[in-house]
């Protein structure tokens, strides 16, 4: 009896540490996640995405923050994607330091060739069936926007090391980040669709959501999943657009 109890008391005491551990695990991802919040069109950079621009309009729940799709556009018809190098967009006052801005569009670009990887062929040249994508990440808090910086070809664990390395303990976007993508047909240029998503970073209100590095990697990883899921739905009729 003793020894049962002993072990009773034993395994009460393992089940609480891990529950203590899985709590504290929760907590921490919880401090990372960043959120959606809402786009209207004063937020859209039109010096990335031109004059078509103003045909954005207000996505849904599970939709980026404005959107368009060309009701035109045969999605069926492409397989392939041609990835233009990630852009940084800033104005003058942007808090974001030219070394952090290269590792965050290197990022980008890294996770958008990745993920667009395990549904397509990632091709150097436009040709028929392929999809011209160009994607800019903004400092939503600056006024006027300009382009910055642009991705290079950077081997995958160096740079990741240096994003974890740069961007230690508080980001410089306070209040949120944006990204914009442009995807059109590579030989004709047509628009085949736009997006504007903005997040926040997972910090508390009493920090003004000041983003950890961790909130930069995860808002770049949805970005590119989301783009990788909903180019593989349309083009194979799963889903519409």
């Amino acid at each position: 009896m003793k020894i049962r109890l002993k072990n009773s008391e034993y395994q009460i005491k393992v089940n609480s540490g891990l529950s203590l551990a899985a709590m504290s695990l929760l907590l921490l991802s919880a401090c990372t996640t960043t959120q959606k919040v809402a786009v209207n069109q004063a937020d859209v950079n039109c010096a990335f995405l031109g004059n078509d621009c103003s045909l954005l309009t207000a996505g849904g729940k599970e939709q980026a923050g404005m959107r368009y799709v060309n009701p035109s556009a045969r999605w069926s018809q492409y397989n392939k994607v041609l990835i233009d190098p990630v852009t940084f967009w800033g104005g003058d006052s942007t808090k974001l330091s030219a070394a952090d801005q290269q590792m965050l569009v290197n990022y980008f670009s890294q996770q958008l060739k990745e993920k667009l990887g395990e549904k397509f062929q990632i091709v150097n040249q436009a040709g028929p069936g392929v999809m011209k994508l160009d994607v800019a990440l903004t400092d939503a808090e600056t006024a006027t926007p300009v382009m910055r910086s642009i991705s290079m070809i950077v081997p995958q664990a160096h740079m990741l090391a240096n994003l974890k390395y740069l961007a230690t303990g508080s980001m410089p976007f306070v209040g949120a980040a944006q990204a914009e993508a442009k995807i059109t047909d590579s030989t004709s240029g047509q628009i085949l669709a736009m997006a504007v998503d903005k997040r926040i970073g997972g910090g508390s209100f009493t920090t003004g959501f000041q983003w950890q590095w961790g909130d930069a990697e995860n808002a770049v990883n949805h970005w590119a999943e989301l783009m990788a899921d909903r180019l593989s739905a349309w083009t194979s009729g799963t889903a519409a657009p």
